[in-house]
């Protein structure tokens, strides 16, 4: 069995302090922004959902069995952490027929917000941004003022945007299974499940070139070779590369003990694409609750949180439970 690991370089240095992360689920809050409002008409009906302690594809199937659809007739735009308190929407596929009544999937752990009609389903990545609020408890540190100067850099300069562990799976295993898959020839006939795994692969191999620009000090710098007017690293697929010259050679090195997964992922059918290498908050602030930081602040769709905290603080994560 092969060992991946997950924990990749800082860009600021090492860690100095530490935190306790995740001791309730309102120490970790998301309010999904889609970005544009429901037009109120339309074949679909969109939901605005907050929940507690739950994962989005359970909340997906409980909506799908209310309005006596099949789940495929359930959309999102991507799901939201389970140990937390978050908002996001769902769409329903309802063309005709009378509509349920909505309330019923309201509980202890889930509340309804407003519903509304709507032309298209929902689907991954349809949302503009996210937004955070976060609470690190008990933080120690010995020189206060150096963390404080350490945040503001890295709003102002932003963090490596890492895919977050949680695309990996627990202890890696969607790793495994895509080696499973990319190397071994597994076959899966749930195609959902396949396309996580394959989507992992690609986001393990975009980190190990981030992770080798983090060390090579160029992470927040375009080479030559570069597509865009920003730094950008590989998202593996079939096609020529789309970058050429310095970068080209740069990726094709690091990714070089990895070739049996540039291959299984281009005859997986998947296309070259490009992302971003920089990522940098919007709408940053930070603020002292005695012992407590509680941060907040705004990422585009695809970007993690878990980037952010990664320079920050070394946590002890305490998954909470819901009650």
């Amino acid at each position: 069995m092969i060992e991946f690991n997950l924990d990749f370089p800082r860009a600021y240095g090492e860690l100095t302090a530490t935190a306790i992360f995740r001791e309730l689920p309102e120490d970790f809050q998301v309010d999904e922004d889609l970005g544009f409002s429901p037009s109120g008409s339309g074949e679909h009906v969109l939901l605005h959902i907050r929940k507690r302690g739950e994962n989005t594809a359970w909340v997906a199937e409980k909506i799908a069995v209310l309005a006596n659809v099949a789940l495929n007739d359930v959309g999102y735009c991507g799901r939201k952490d389970r140990h937390a308190v978050t908002t996001q929407w769902f769409s329903v596929y309802l063309p005709k027929g009378a509509e349920p009544a909505w309330n019923a999937i309201n509980s202890e752990t889930i509340e309804l917000i407003a519903t509304s009609r709507h032309q298209q389903k929902l689907r991954r990545g349809d949302h503009r941004k996210n937004h955070f609020v976060i609470r690190l408890r008990e933080v120690k540190t010995d020189n206060r003022e150096a963390l404080q100067q350490k945040i503001e850099q890295i709003f102002s300069l932003g963090v490596p945007n890492y895919f977050g562990e949680q695309r990996f799976g627990r202890n890696g295993n969607n790793l495994q299974e895509a080696q499973a898959i990319l190397v071994d020839g597994k076959r899966y006939r749930d195609k959902q499940k396949r396309g996580l795994m394959l989507s992992a692969a690609r986001s393990f191999l975009f980190n190990q070139v981030l992770a080798a620009r983090v060390i090579a000090g160029n992470w927040s710098l375009c080479l030559d070779g570069d597509v865009e007017r920003f730094p950008t690293g590989p998202l593996w697929g079939r096609g020529r590369p789309l970058v050429t010259s310095t970068l080209a050679e740069l990726e094709q090195q690091v990714l070089g003990n990895w070739h049996d997964w540039c291959n299984g992922l281009e005859h997986a059918g998947l296309s070259q694409e490009r992302r971003a290498l920089q990522l940098i908050p919007h709408d940053a602030r930070y603020e002292w609750q005695e012992r407590h930081l509680q941060l907040s602040f705004s990422l585009d769709a695809g970007e993690f949180a878990t980037a952010v905290l990664h320079e920050l603080a070394n946590l002890q994560t305490i998954m909470a439970v819901a009650e």
